[in-house]
């Protein structure tokens, strides 16, 4: 029954990223997508914008209209919707009416980072701009974020909000056959194999000792070669496995086993997969890098430098201090701090605000 103190609003969610399946921007809108069901009220609706294969994604009691690429030129009109919610820094894909609302969720600035060309960082400058000046309310994912867009973008007094993403870990604990079976104890990473991952780093860390490591993740370059390279150079070529992409099992599995979990990463707005083998009580060892000491905080050791004895060092006194302390409970209890209920409610208050 509807509060008669409340007429609702209608909030679209864009999902168009949802055509690139593994990767972290697919994981944050099906995560809050369902979320954002989840947490609202009754008299509030949602409508998710979201590839044809994704109509009916979320269940039947939300709307949905199929994002089309032509609608980069012809954006259809959506004149029930009170409120859009734009989920990543450079998409193309907003109605351009006035009466519509906007969220715009800006997660990094990564390609400040990654030695992008300077005409095409001049590019995604000037789209995340585009994007700040048509929205009303910016989100950004971690504190770090936030400052890059005070620094680098102009937000004209607009409001901007951080809200960590959440983390939940489809849980299959009678699952035993994952893609690769190690033979012994091993370290694992996760993520698009790319060179901002910094992934080609860890293979010096098998030297002298007999773990494997396991590198999870879409490859969309050659990069896994570079991996490869430095592996065989230290000649433990045989004890790294580049998996590729994974199922929901596997990285349930992966992460369940894995003796610890390793970010060197160059780049990121959040990392989610920090927080995911913190899940599970993990030692996780984490570059420096942009947002990464704001998620791992307290609770993660970090590679201060990538010079291979100080990396080396870094991860033996970790292990060392992990196994003597046992702060296993306390990584849990830091890890279920990033809830995405608790993100979705924070959404919702963003998206309320702009309709009182």
């Amino acid at each position: 029954m509807v509060d008669a103190q409340h007429t609702g609003i209608k909030v679209a969610f864009d999902g168009e990223r949802m055509k690139n399946r593994f990767t972290g921007l697919y994981e944050y809108c099906r995560l809050l997508g369902q979320s954002l069901i989840d947490v609202k009220n009754s008299y509030d609706n949602l409508l998710y914008y979201v590839p044809a294969d994704y109509v009916g994604f979320f269940g039947n009691n939300v709307d949905y209209s199929a994002y089309k690429p032509t609608h980069k030129l012809f954006f259809q009109k959506f004149k029930a919707v009170n409120v859009w919610h734009m989920t990543h820094q450079l998409t193309s894909y907003a109605p351009n009416s006035k009466q519509i609302k906007k969220v715009l969720t800006i997660h990094d600035l990564n390609f400040l980072y990654e030695k992008k060309s300077e005409d095409k960082i001049k590019k995604y400058l000037k789209l995340c701009q585009k994007n700040i000046d048509r929205c009303d309310h910016i989100v950004a994912i971690s504190e770090y974020a936030k400052q890059d867009i005070l620094k680098y973008l102009k937000v004209n007094n607009k409001p901007i909000t951080v809200i960590y993403n959440g983390c939940k870990i489809k849980e299959f604990p009678e699952y035993v056959t994952p893609k690769y079976q190690p033979q012994q104890p091993f370290l694992f990473s996760i993520g698009v194999v790319l060179p901002k991952k910094n992934f080609h780093v860890l293979p010096s860390l098998l030297v002298d000792n007999s773990y494997e490591l396991l590198v999870a993740g879409n490859a969309k370059s050659d990069y896994h070669l570079k991996i490869l390279d430095e592996a065989e150079k230290f000649g433990v070529k045989n004890r790294v496995k580049i998996l590729g992409a994974i199922t929901d099992e596997d990285r349930y599995w992966y992460f369940k086993n894995c003796t610890a979990f390793l970010f060197p990463s160059l780049a990121e707005g959040f990392g989610i997969p920090v927080i995911e083998a913190m899940h599970f009580g993990k030692p996780v060892f984490l570059s420096t890098k942009t947002s990464l000491p704001e998620i791992g905080g307290n609770h993660a050791f970090y590679f201060n430098s990538f010079d291979l004895d100080q990396m080396r060092d870094t991860f033996e006194k970790g292990m060392q201090q992990y196994l003597e302390t046992n702060p296993m409970r306390q990584v849990i209890e830091y890890a279920n701090r990033f809830d995405w209920e608790v993100s979705a409610k924070k959404y919702w208050e963003v998206y309320q605000s702009l309709v009182e």
